[in-house]
Protein backbone atom coordinates (compact mmCIF):
# COMPACT_ATOMS: atom_id res chain seq x y z
CA UNK A 1 0.00 0.00 0.00
CA UNK A 2 1.42 3.35 -1.07
CA UNK A 3 0.78 6.39 1.09
CA UNK A 4 0.68 9.96 -0.11
CA UNK A 5 3.84 11.87 0.79
CA UNK A 6 3.52 14.79 3.17
CA UNK A 7 4.17 18.23 1.67
CA UNK A 8 4.36 21.50 3.53
CA UNK A 9 2.79 24.25 1.45
CA UNK A 10 4.09 27.20 3.43
CA UNK A 11 3.00 29.26 6.41
CA UNK A 12 -0.67 30.12 6.69
CA UNK A 13 -0.31 32.66 9.50
CA UNK A 14 1.92 33.90 12.28
CA UNK A 15 0.50 34.83 15.67
CA UNK A 16 1.95 37.47 17.94
CA UNK A 17 0.72 37.93 21.49
CA UNK A 18 -0.51 41.20 22.95
CA UNK A 19 -1.91 42.29 26.34
CA UNK A 20 -5.59 42.61 27.20
CA UNK A 21 -7.26 45.54 25.46
CA UNK A 22 -4.53 45.95 22.82
CA UNK A 23 -6.75 45.73 19.74
CA UNK A 24 -6.85 49.46 18.95
CA UNK A 25 -3.07 49.80 19.32
CA UNK A 26 -2.68 46.82 16.99
CA UNK A 27 -5.02 48.40 14.44
CA UNK A 28 -3.07 51.66 14.54
CA UNK A 29 0.37 50.04 14.23
CA UNK A 30 -0.25 47.12 11.87
CA UNK A 31 -3.18 48.66 9.99
CA UNK A 32 -2.55 52.41 9.80
CA UNK A 33 1.24 52.65 10.08
CA UNK A 34 2.31 49.44 8.31
CA UNK A 35 -0.68 49.43 5.96
CA UNK A 36 -1.81 45.84 6.50
CA UNK A 37 -5.45 45.10 5.70
CA UNK A 38 -7.54 44.03 8.69
CA UNK A 39 -9.37 40.74 8.23
CA UNK A 40 -12.62 39.81 9.94
CA UNK A 41 -12.20 37.15 12.62
CA UNK A 42 -14.56 34.20 12.46
CA UNK A 43 -17.60 34.77 14.69
CA UNK A 44 -16.75 31.85 16.98
CA UNK A 45 -13.28 33.34 17.75
CA UNK A 46 -14.23 36.98 18.33
CA UNK A 47 -14.88 36.57 22.05
CA UNK A 48 -11.17 35.77 22.51
CA UNK A 49 -10.22 39.29 21.44
CA UNK A 50 -7.34 40.14 19.15
CA UNK A 51 -7.25 41.24 15.54
CA UNK A 52 -6.14 39.65 12.25
CA UNK A 53 -4.35 41.23 9.27
CA UNK A 54 -3.39 40.26 5.73
CA UNK A 55 0.34 40.23 5.10
CA UNK A 56 0.91 39.45 1.43
CA UNK A 57 -0.32 35.91 0.81
CA UNK A 58 -0.26 35.20 4.55
CA UNK A 59 -2.00 36.36 7.69
CA UNK A 60 -0.77 37.96 10.90
CA UNK A 61 -2.89 37.25 13.96
CA UNK A 62 -2.57 39.40 17.06
CA UNK A 63 -3.82 37.26 19.93
CA UNK A 64 -4.67 38.45 23.42
CA UNK A 65 -2.73 36.78 26.19
CA UNK A 66 -3.72 37.24 29.84
CA UNK A 67 -0.20 37.02 31.27
CA UNK A 68 1.46 38.69 28.29
CA UNK A 69 5.24 38.86 28.00
CA UNK A 70 6.72 40.27 24.75
CA UNK A 71 8.95 38.18 22.51
CA UNK A 72 12.37 39.83 22.56
CA UNK A 73 14.34 37.25 20.53
CA UNK A 74 11.85 35.05 18.65
CA UNK A 75 10.27 37.12 15.87
CA UNK A 76 8.62 37.06 12.47
CA UNK A 77 10.57 38.48 9.53
CA UNK A 78 8.43 40.36 7.01
CA UNK A 79 9.63 40.48 3.40
CA UNK A 80 8.99 43.91 1.91
CA UNK A 81 9.60 45.78 -1.31
CA UNK A 82 11.14 49.24 -0.77
CA UNK A 83 12.61 48.84 2.69
CA UNK A 84 13.83 52.45 2.61
CA UNK A 85 10.26 53.75 2.25
CA UNK A 86 9.11 51.58 5.15
CA UNK A 87 12.00 52.86 7.29
CA UNK A 88 10.96 56.47 6.57
CA UNK A 89 7.29 55.70 7.33
CA UNK A 90 8.21 54.17 10.68
CA UNK A 91 10.57 57.00 11.62
CA UNK A 92 7.92 59.58 10.68
CA UNK A 93 5.52 57.79 13.05
CA UNK A 94 8.06 58.08 15.86
CA UNK A 95 8.98 54.40 15.87
CA UNK A 96 12.58 53.52 16.64
CA UNK A 97 14.30 51.53 13.87
CA UNK A 98 17.14 49.27 14.97
CA UNK A 99 19.59 48.74 12.15
CA UNK A 100 21.37 45.41 11.80
CA UNK A 101 24.09 44.16 9.55
CA UNK A 102 22.92 43.00 6.16
CA UNK A 103 22.40 39.36 5.42
CA UNK A 104 24.00 38.09 2.21
CA UNK A 105 21.64 39.33 -0.49
CA UNK A 106 19.34 41.27 1.84
CA UNK A 107 19.04 44.49 3.83
CA UNK A 108 17.13 44.45 7.12
CA UNK A 109 16.18 46.24 10.31
CA UNK A 110 14.16 45.59 13.46
CA UNK A 111 11.40 47.43 15.30
CA UNK A 112 9.33 46.67 18.36
CA UNK A 113 5.57 46.55 17.96
CA UNK A 114 3.54 48.60 20.47
CA UNK A 115 3.64 45.64 22.89
CA UNK A 116 7.42 45.07 22.80
CA UNK A 117 7.47 42.13 20.38
CA UNK A 118 10.50 42.12 18.08
CA UNK A 119 9.74 42.40 14.34
CA UNK A 120 12.20 42.09 11.47
CA UNK A 121 11.69 43.70 8.07
CA UNK A 122 13.92 42.72 5.17
CA UNK A 123 14.29 43.25 1.46
CA UNK A 124 16.06 40.67 -0.66
CA UNK A 125 18.30 41.91 -3.42
CA UNK A 126 17.64 40.61 -6.93
CA UNK A 127 20.94 39.49 -8.52
CA UNK A 128 21.92 41.53 -11.56
CA UNK A 129 19.56 44.44 -10.85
Amino acid sequence: MKTNPLHFLGIDHVQLAAPLGAEEQARKFFGEILGMEELPKPENLRQRGGVWFRCGAHQLHIGIEKDFVPNRKAHPAFAVANLAALRQRLLAAGIQVLEDEALPGAERFYVDDPFGNRLEFLERQIPGV
